[in-house]
């Protein structure tokens, strides 16, 4: 049933991906009955991506909003059909704006209510990257996530990643422009200031966005666009 109301709201299917995970003892208790979940993922333009060389443009920081507002448009169509089939879920919407007051708070996933990251990796479609990106077995980092919160068992089995796939690969730790990663895997016990300082990131984003968009923002957009795994 699950399955069916996101194959008919996903259009086209084949720039998506989606997946559901069992979510027990994972998240904060104030979600109670609302134990499950349900990982989406929209494919981003290779065009646009593949534009990004030495860092952000206008047309990656337009996207970024425009594909966020989308998926967060589709989580409450998926909503709607959900509570038809008599499903209570809980909408969340896609990571908070690069660039807004509340950035940094949002920096680590112990800081937020849901890690969308996390329900993917859960949901079974891909792992965390070595510069802390999702990386889906189908698009690479080239997508954007939105999930939802259920509070029935899906009906299909997800088989959770628990450990990163990127092997030697370090392409995107010598390409990053704030050397914020230091090259370690990611695994299911290993915090992500382990391997990936966020808050370096986060500076040389600033930085980039002023001199290339002339707008105080966060935003780079360059370990997407290197990534090997789902460019073409």
């Amino acid at each position: 049933m699950i399955r069916d109301i996101l194959k008919n709201n996903l259009i086209p299917l084949d720039e998506y991906i989606f997946g559901t995970a069992d979510l027990t003892g994972l998240i904060d208790e104030k979600f109670g009955k609302y134990r499950f979940g349900i990982s989406i993922g929209k494919k981003l333009d290779d065009k646009i991506i593949d534009s990004i060389v030495n860092g952000p443009t206008i047309e990656y920081y337009d996207y970024y909003l425009l594909i966020n507002k989308e998926l967060t448009e589709i989580a409450g169509k998926i909503k709607k059909e959900l509570i038809k089939a008599k499903i209570d879920s809980i909408a969340i919407e896609p990571t908070i704006s690069a660039g807004s007051k509340d950035y940094e708070k949002h920096l680590s996933a112990l800081t937020v209510d849901i890690s969308h990251k996390m329900v993917a990796t859960r949901a079974g479609l891909g792992w965390i990257g070595k510069t802390a990106l999702f990386i889906s077995k189908e698009f690479g980092p080239r997508l954007r996530l939105v999930s939802l919160l259920i509070n029935q068992r899906p009906d299909e089995n997800s088989y959770p990643i628990d450990k990163s796939r990127c092997g030697t690969c370090t392409i995107c730790v010598d390409k990053c422009p704030a050397q914020a990663a230091n090259g370690l895997l990611w695994n299911i016990k290993t915090h992500r200031d382990a391997f990936f300082n966020a808050h370096k990131c986060k500076e040389k984003c600033r930085e980039l966005a002023m001199q290339r968009l002339n707008r105080d923002k966060q935003i780079c957009g360059l370990c997407i666009s290197v990534c090997p795994i789902g460019k073409k």
